[in-house]
């Protein structure tokens, strides 16, 4: 992992506790504009109409230009003839093949560049977490599974061929990634995140970042950092905001020049996040320095009068959004479109507007739309080439989580002659992609089918045929549904029935009835039962609320009289979250968290069940134990609430040794860093790689710092009886909590910890770090070092 040094304005050396940062490798983020641009803009808006302005604020989709299936002018000349900010969402809507998406954005494109009086193009974002979201793009793991790989050179990998598939068709922005801390399973949304620690999501985030933006905007794809800030979270404590909530996105636009900004749904301190001047002037701006543009999720701004009722209007409320610093208005006009009354009835200014209206060209130019452009690449595309897959295949390995095993796995196929395949996700497609894949996007927002085959989505049947052949016989039978009516409720905020009720039947109406009596008979008639339980994309996402987070339907009960039945069970759960095994954890042979797995799927999964790949996947959250909504956080030390599995969990077929653990007793509050090593080894029969995590908790018992933190990770490769060094080199200024409105460093005691998890820590030692405390502007160091050396 590379060392990350946050940029920051000089101190001045006022006080014997403020110090000054010259002695930091500073890595500066590059200003969003220039002298240069600044001047192209303003040359730009100073010949625009107050309705060719409004119109560079404003998204639309682009099936509301569409008629009969293609693009027309005269729907062009009615809806933006003015031009237009963004194409909102401009091929999850659609089932074009990759060739038809392209040309579609060159004729939208054409348009605006010929037929409007400024002709500026559009820009074109989509969503991108899981890859491109089109059909036939690569389709990889949720977030959630990435981040248990604990691999952030794999994320960048990923995201860089997600900006290559983009750009082939001449899209250049996403509203990616998701950087939200989540401590609930009961949050629908906790797929899309990286989990419930703030320094693993940083360090995913800014690796994603990197691979889909890279170093110019002209080049890659504009990242979109949300939701901002503490979207799913249940806090009111500044502390934990500040050092917790806030840390994704203050490193990805610090640390990998992200400039685009969504705020949440969600309210700080009880007003919309949208809406709200503290958190987007005050601190987006202000104490983190952002210089990007802001641009609302989708509709949240005419939330501020629906929802949030703190609007006595639309118009109300998209003043309310613009004054607040929010730049943009998603998906399309419903607000914005007032500012022209607005302005008559003195409620706004023009120079709030041509502030947003700034950035929004300052973006277009730095995407290089304003020079040339060229929309695509000619010729037949392939989105999801050999490449892709394997990309798609190595993630779904990495993240898929070995919880328990009693020495089932990998299976003894020799021994073997017939395999009991069961449950609802046995070989079934919903239950491998997770929310905003095109497949759940165009399913459940659009209420159509998508093609199985476009990418190829390779179920668990079909995965363990493709790897067993003949050499075994594999009985397959679903047993048992998810839910009815699924087990599911939706917000009415946002969608209404009809999408619910379509996405519900374009579920149900491709998968088989199950037969439990069936299932139960082919079962006795086997040697091994493998149930691949859990939700589809219905049961978990945005605006998905489930009733519990157990096993749906009667999923318990099924599994429970697979139990009785005597025959080993391994149980394999897919989904977009922490799925209770409470009731059997402990007769289950084995227990697998295979999360939304994407196209991969079946063959990751099959190659992890007989041993051709050895799981490496580690938890980035915690497992619950019961239904409890408290949230859970190991940073706290679970104090309160006791995990079935813990933060950084996971099982191998191999066995790992620590030994040779090496720091110094004491160091300095303004060193650069110190540095902290030990020895791994696979003492097993079997090659894998090791995740070595580094914790500091405090030792004095005044400090306020939390009980237990992630400082550090590192990926370790090691084939069977060999030995690596891992060193870790640790800033000082990795310490730092908020207090007060500062960022302090406290001189005092620390014990960092290096193990398996953050309760399986076998080497621990204690540094005492000397010097008048530090008091920081700003938060100026993410992340430590690591390395491997034999």
């Amino acid at each position: 992992m590379k060392k990350l040094f946050i940029a920051m304005l000089p101190i001045l050396l006022f006080s014997c506790n403020k110090i000054q940062q010259t002695d930091m490798t500073i890595v500066t983020p590059k200003p969003f504009s220039t002298p240069e641009i600044e001047a192209r803009v303003d040359s730009i808006m100073a010949t625009m109409t107050l309705e060719e302005k409004i119109a560079q604020i404003q998204g639309i989709r682009p099936t509301e230009l569409i008629v009969d299936g293609k693009l027309s002018i005269e729907m062009c000349r009615e809806k933006i003839p003015n031009g237009i900010g963004h194409i909102s969402q401009f091929s999850s809507s659609f089932t074009m093949e990759p060739e038809e998406l392209r040309d579609f954005v060159r004729e939208v494109q054409h348009y605006l560049m010929t037929d409007t009086r400024l002709k500026l193009p559009a820009v074109f974002h989509e969503e991108a977490i899981t890859g491109f979201s089109t059909k036939g793009a690569t389709t990889f793991p949720q977030q959630i599974g990435i981040a248990c790989s604990w691999n952030p050179e794999m994320a960048t990998r990923n995201s860089l061929s997600t900006r290559k598939n983009m750009k082939a068709v001449g899209a250049n922005y996403a509203l990616s990634p998701m950087l939200d801390v989540i401590r609930t399973a009961h949050w629908p949304r906790i797929e899309e995140s990286y989990g419930e620690d703030p320094y693993l999501t940083s360090t995913m985030g800014v690796a994603f970042v990197k691979g889909l933006q890279g170093d110019d905007f002209s080049t890659g794809i504009a990242a979109t950092t949300k939701h901002f800030a503490g979207y799913g979270a249940n806090t009111t404590n500044e502390k934990d905001f500040f050092e917790d909530y806030l840390m994704p996105h203050e490193a990805v636009i610090k640390a990998a020049n992200v400039k685009s900004v969504m705020p949440s749904y969600a309210a700080y301190k009880g007003v919309p996040d949208v809406a709200n001047n503290e958190l987007l002037n005050e601190i987006l701006r202000g104490k983190l320095g952002f210089d990007g543009i802001t641009v609302s999720d989708y509709h949240s701004i005419d939330h501020v009068h629906g929802k949030w009722e703190q609007a006595d209007s639309y118009k109300t409320a998209g003043v309310m959004a613009l004054k607040a610093g929010n730049d943009l208005e998603l998906p399309v006009p419903k607000t914005y479109e007032f500012l022209p009354e607005a302005i008559d009835e003195s409620m706004i200014t023009m120079d709030v507007i041509n502030t947003a209206v700034k950035r929004s060209l300052t973006m277009k130019v730095k995407l290089g739309l304003l020079d040339n452009p060229v929309f695509g690449v000619d010729g037949d595309l392939d989105f999801d080439p050999p490449t892709n897959r394997k990309l798609a295949y190595d993630a779904a390995c990495q993240s898929i989580v070995l919880l328990k095993n009693n020495g089932i796995l990998p299976l003894k196929v020799n021994d073997i002659k017939n395999i009991a395949l069961v449950g609802p996700n046995s070989d079934n497609v919903f239950c491998l992609l997770g929310d905003y894949t095109y497949q759940s996007m165009i399913t459940y927002f659009w209420g159509q089918t998508f093609d199985p085959n476009s990418p190829k989505i390779v179920t668990v049947l079909e995965g363990l045929k493709n790897k067993l052949g003949d050499k075994v016989n594999i009985h397959n039978e679903r047993g048992c549904d998810w839910a009815e009516p699924l087990g599911t409720t939706i917000d009415p905020n946002s969608y209404g029935d009809s999408e619910l009720g379509t996405a519900k039947k374009n579920i149900l109406s491709r998968v088989a009835q199950p037969n439990l009596e069936n299932a139960l008979s082919m079962v006795g008639k086997s040697d091994v039962i493998i149930a691949v339980m859990g939700e589809n994309t219905y049961l978990c996402g945005e605006n998905r609320e489930r009733e519990g987070i157990r096993l749906p339907g009667e999923q318990e009960l099924f599994v429970e009289k697979l139990i009785e039945t005597g025959k080993p069970v391994i149980l394999v759960i897919t989904g977009g979250r922490q799925q209770l095994v409470d009731k059997f954890e402990d007769k289950c042979a084995a227990i697998i968290q295979a999360w939304f797995p994407g196209e991969e799927a079946g063959n990751a999964l099959a190659d992890i069940l007989v041993g051709n790949v050895n799981p490496t996947a580690k938890l980035c959250v915690s497992y619950p134990k019961d239904e409890s909504k408290e949230e859970l956080n190991y940073q706290h030390g679970y104090a309160k609430v006791k995990p079935q599995y813990p933060f950084g969990f996971g099982l191998s077929y191999t066995t790992y040794a620590y030994s040779n653990f090496s720091m110094p007793s004491n160091a300095n509050l303004i060193d650069n860093h110190f540095m902290i090593s030990c020895d791994v080894e696979n003492t097993g029969a079997m090659d894998g790689a090791e995740i070595v995590q580094l914790y500091v908790s405090p030792s004095d018992k005044t400090s306020t710092m939390d009980a237990i933190q992630l400082k550090g990770f590192k990926r370790v490769d090691l084939k069977s009886g060999e030995k690596k060094t891992v060193v870790f080199k640790v800033s000082p200024k990795q310490l730092m909590q908020y207090k007060d409105g500062n960022w302090k460093v406290e001189a005092g005691t620390y014990k960092f910890k290096i193990g398996a998890s953050c309760v399986d820590l076998p080497l621990q030692g204690d540094i005492v770090l000397q010097g008048d405390n530090l008091q920081l502007d700003n938060r100026n160091v993410f992340f430590s070092e690591s390395s491997v050396t034999p």
